[in-house]
């Protein structure tokens, strides 16, 4: 994928081509799969920042522009919008790249998750300064 598409302030965490078994009754791929590949790349970002393992608190945010098909060569960008003292705020823009004999590049789902960082025994702990 050309960087050229690359969100502002984002960074490419993840890269995927979902698969014949990811697709919903109407053929497109499965709301909940985009679900679950966006929450991976929010996890690796906001567990980047923290330095350590999260969990996902709460998305506040989740919208699905375009349908993704299979074959898509699909992108997770991720970038820290807010931090905590013990939780991390993350925005995942999600591009799809279409049609390689003429390539079209859509911006297909975009949302916001917040994590909580916390410590071996599951209990909250304070974000690593920078």
């Amino acid at each position: 994928m050309n960087e050229n598409h690359k969100p502002p302030n984002h960074e490419l965490i993840l890269r995927v081509v979902p698969m014949p078994a990811d697709v919903n009754a109407n053929g497109d791929i499965f709301g909940g799969w985009v679900m679950s590949q966006v929450d991976i790349a929010g996890g690796v970002a906001a567990a980047q920042r923290a330095r350590g393992r999260v969990a996902t608190v709460a998305v506040n945010s989740f919208q699905f522009r375009q349908p993704i098909s299979i074959g898509d060569v699909v992108s997770f960008y991720a970038s820290v919008q807010r931090i905590g003292q013990t939780s991390i705020t993350v925005h995942v823009e999600v591009i799809a790249e279409r049609n390689p004999s003429d390539p079209v590049v859509v911006k297909v789902t975009e949302a916001t998750l917040t994590y909580v960082a916390i410590d071996r025994d599951g209990s909250k702990r304070k974000v690593a300064a920078t």
